[in-house]
C-alpha cells in the first residue's frame, strides 16, 4: 500500500491539474507513441508558442482530474502512453499546431479532446483545425466587402459617363 506521503503527493498533482483543466478552453488527450525525443522537444516548443501546455501525467491521475472536474471520460481513451495538452484560452492556435504535428507524424494521434469543458469528437476537433485564423477570415471579408465597393465606384462611374456623353450630343 502507498505511503501517506505518497498518497498526499498524488492529491496535489490531482487537485494541480484539476485547477489546470477548469481553467482551460481546450484539453487533448494523445498518444505519443513512436515519435522522438527532437519530435516531442519541437511539439512541445510550438505548443508553448501559441500559449498551450505540453506535458505527459499518469493516467491514474489524469483521469482523477477529469472526474473531480465532472468529465466522465471513456476508459479506453486512458490507456497506453498519454500526453496532455492544455490551452488556457484561446484554443485554435494550439488546436492547429497539434493538427499540423499529426499530420506530420503518423504515429502522433489525438485520443479525444475536451473543447469548453465538453468531450469532443477527434473529428470535430481536425475540422476546428483546419479552419482559417480569425485574420485570415477578416481578411477575407475585407476583401470581398472592397471588392463590392469597387463594382460598385465602377458601375457608378460608368453611369455618369453615359449622362455626360448624352449631355454633349
Amino acid at each position: 500500500m502507498a505511503s501517506e506521503k505518497n498518497l498526499k503527493l498524488k492529491e496535489e498533482e490531482v487537485s494541480k491539474l484539476a485547477e489546470k483543466i477548469k481553467g482551460s478552453s481546450l484539453v487533448l488527450l494523445a498518444d505519443y507513441r513512436g515519435i522522438t525525443v527532437a519530435d516531442v522537444t519541437s511539439l512541445r516548443k510550438s505548443v508553448r508558442e501559441v500559449g498551450g501546455e505540453y506535458c505527459v501525467i499518469k493516467n491514474n491521475i489524469t483521469r482523477r482530474a477529469l472526474k473531480e472536474c465532472g468529465i466522465d471520460m471513456p476508459d479506453d481513451v486512458l490507456v497506453g502512453p498519454t500526453a496532455v495538452i492544455i490551452a488556457k484560452e484561446e484554443y485554435l492556435s494550439t488546436l492547429k499546431a497539434m493538427y499540423k504535428f499529426t499530420k506530420e507524424n503518423d504515429f502522433y494521434k489525438i485520443k479525444s479532446g475536451i473543447l469548453e469543458g465538453k468531450i469532443t469528437a477527434v473529428e470535430e476537433l481536425n475540422t476546428l483545425a483546419q479552419l482559417p485564423s480569425r485574420e485570415e477570415l477578416i481578411a477575407k471579408l475585407a476583401g470581398c466587402l472592397l471588392a463590392n465597393v469597387s463594382k460598385l465606384a465602377a458601375t457608378l462611374d460608368a453611369v455618369r459617363v453615359k449622362k455626360e456623353s448624352e449631355v454633349n450630343e
